[in-house]
């Protein structure tokens, strides 16, 4: 969500992240996100030179945006405005309520909790197909105005090419049979999906690559999923997603603040199966072709984007140095709020 929050406690009216309800599939990112945040210089002076920024909250959050680290308005900045759908897959949870005193103290049967999951899912689908006539009808009333005019429903009009298999959905998912239960769900309703997350993705190889789907990995620095988990069972799971052949990026997550710390997500990887290579296209080439802009940016070639970061060392090592950043062929400076802090502070006494 880099760009659609600034300050996360006690500054309400810098978080942009959530709309309020579950149903917001015409909520745009890129109409939320902040040009002049503090975390686009941050980010960007760590190498770091293009994001997708995306929403979050309830069932479908909105649609996310693919940005450079650039420019002074969100029109200048977009690569792609208007990208994937975001969708909080429904999972099977049998947890209390925990903390929260409004939610349920005790733990729910699975078979309860099970048939809770099955019932959101099938509100989705019926979400879709209502979306895909929706389209229908709009297309038959373009052809022939002396048809009944149809009424407007952007949030029905926002889904409709996601429902048709036009543009890809972005699904949340970590568990394994929650990642089988996506592939499942885009083959029923013959959709492009990408998955967000992917903690056990590598155990779902299969099905991922009969769909086709590719895989966001946003677990490096996540603590382990069970109690009995090596300690490195997320650490290693890039270089087990890559021995599958299943697709895969790596990336931080929805933390706008965490990007910067990209590199060593990769080079993290890489330190734990990921041959180095792999683990620099992890960030470059592979999540430029996952996300459809391969011809624009991931890789220096004539007639791409030139976006362009020379360093000292190996870009994916905490002690290596930017030393020049080019976003859009133009030659950035490498300041930003961290570096103004310490210029005010490196002197005195």
């Amino acid at each position: 969500n880099l760009g659609l929050a600034e300050v996360g406690q006690g500054a309400p009216a810098t978080i942009d992240v959530a709309e309020t309800g579950d149903m917001n599939s015409n909520a745009r990112a890129i109409l939320g996100i902040n040009p002049h945040s503090s975390h686009v210089n941050v980010t960007r002076v760590n190498g770091i030179t293009t994001v997708l920024s995306m929403p979050q909250g309830g069932v479908i959050s909105g649609q996310s945006a693919i940005i450079n680290l650039n420019g002074s308005t969100q029109n200048e900045m977009a690569i792609v405005p208007v990208f994937g759908l975001v969708i909080n897959f429904p999972r099977i949870t049998t947890a209390a309520g925990g903390f929260n005193p409004f939610g349920p103290q005790q733990p729910i049967e699975f078979s309860e909790a099970l048939k809770r999951r099955d019932q959101r899912l099938e509100d989705l689908k019926k979400l879709f197909r209502d979306a895909e006539n929706y389209a229908r009808v709009q297309d038959a009333y373009a052809k022939d105005k002396n048809l009944p005019a149809p009424q407007i429903d952007l949030k029905t009009a926002a889904l409709a090419p996601y429902a048709r298999g036009e543009k890809p959905i972005i699904f949340t998912a970590e568990r394994e049979r929650d990642i089988r239960g996506v592939a499942r769900f885009a083959a029923d309703m013959k959709i492009k999906a990408i998955i967000m997350g992917g903690q056990e993705a590598w155990k779902a190889a299969d099905e991922l690559k009969k769909n086709n789907i590719a895989v966001i990995y946003t677990n490096i620095y996540s603590l382990p999923v069970r109690d009995d988990d090596a300690y490195d069972y997320l650490f290693e799971a890039p270089a087990k997603l890559q021995k599958t052949g299943v697709k895969f990026c790596i990336s931080t997550g929805d933390g706008g603040a965490e990007v910067r710390d990209l590199p060593y997500n990769a080079g993290l990887a890489g330190a734990y199966g990921l041959p180095k290579e792999e683990a620099l296209k992890a960030v470059t080439l592979y999540a430029a072709q996952i996300l459809g802009i391969a011809d624009k940016v991931g890789s220096i070639e004539v007639g791409k984007i030139a976006n362009i970061v020379v360093t000292d060392g190996d870009i994916l090592e905490p002690r290596t140095n930017t030393k020049y950043l080019f976003i859009n062929g133009r030659m950035l400076p490498l300041t930003s709020r961290h570096t103004e802090l310490y210029d005010s502070f490196k002197d005195r006494k």
